[in-house]
């Protein structure tokens, strides 16, 4: 089911700087999310919504982000603005072309743009993103190591098409991603691959990292981010209620261990991060990609 929202806001100005992905501002054009991945962080998380069968479409969108983008250019105030953290390129996309709207604006205003998705409809918005990477003004701090308005990342959790299946049921399979990160990386797009969240015991080994960053650069990616999976919630359909269905169902040897691992908080401990960082560094090095955009 889709309802269609009249928003009060649509650009969100963040307190400070994302550290990994450099975005000040974000826009959201729809509410929830019909990939449906079970470990979505959104999922009970204070940092978006409880999952429902309902779609919301922010139809005012546009219109809303031509005001805000207005006062933020004649102030100066330039930032990449990150779309989307909840995905930007559904299916109905295609039929109410928000995000496209989005984008016309963005590039009317010079805004540089970070486009996350999972989504092969991306490429139906090569034209405009092409024309945001050659005249977006990036913020003075950023243009020394920079060179790019757009940035283009595919999110990939494992390589394994029938695990993927199972944890992210309505998303494209992760070839196809890899497949069109490619085709932008041809056109002359700065592209990556967001290897968020790896799943522990069953995509973040070494060899499974490994592989994961080799492909990456294979299939074109001039960067790769590599990040742990959150846990959030104890409600029926809140991530970790969720994840921990799908781990007695088809790992159940593997429950004993996420729970040690994960303990009473959302994150696994510490040092598995900090594992997880280093292998993460060295195998990029070993690739020759970056671990991260700059």
């Amino acid at each position: 089911m889709i309802t269609e929202i009249q928003a009060k806001s649509i650009l969100n100005k963040h307190k400070k700087r994302d550290d990994w992905f450099l975005d000040d501002y974000s826009v959201n054009p729809y509410q929830r999310c019909s990939f449906n991945c079970i470990y979505c962080y959104t999922r009970g998380s204070k940092y978006g919504t409880h999952m429902a069968k309902t779609l919301s479409v922010k139809i005012n969108a546009p219109e809303l982000l031509e005001k805000q983008l207005l006062g933020r250019a004649k102030k100066g105030e330039y930032g990449i603005i990150f779309i989307a953290s909840q995905e930007a390129y559904l299916p109905i996309e295609e039929k109410y072309k928000i995000t496209r709207k989005l984008l016309e604006i963005i590039l009317k205003y010079k805004f540089p743009v970070e486009v996350v998705t999972k989504s092969t409809l991306a490429l139906r918005d090569l034209d405009l993103l092409r024309e945001i990477d050659k005249n977006a003004i990036l913020p003075d701090d950023l243009k020394p190591k920079l060179k790019h308005g757009t940035i283009i990342s595919f999110s990939v959790s494992t390589l394994d098409e029938k695990l993927a299946k199972i944890l992210e049921p309505g998303a494209p399979s992760p070839i196809e991603r890899l497949k069109t990160m490619q085709k932008f990386k041809e056109e002359g797009f700065f592209v990556g691959v967001n290897f968020i969240p790896v799943l522990p015991f069953l995509s973040d080994s070494e060899e499974q990292l490994d592989e994961m960053i080799r492909q990456a650069k294979s299939y074109g990616a001039d960067f790769v981010f590599v990040g742990g999976l959150t846990l959030f919630g104890t409600g029926p359909t809140d991530s970790k209620t969720l994840y921990y269905k799908f781990l007695e169902k088809y790992y159940p040897e593997l429950v004993s261990k996420y729970k040690s691992l994960y303990r009473i908080f959302f994150a696994p401990s510490r040092d598995y991060q900090r594992q997880l960082e280093e292998k993460s560094k060295l195998l990029c090095e070993k690739h020759r990609i970056k671990n991260g955009i700059v």
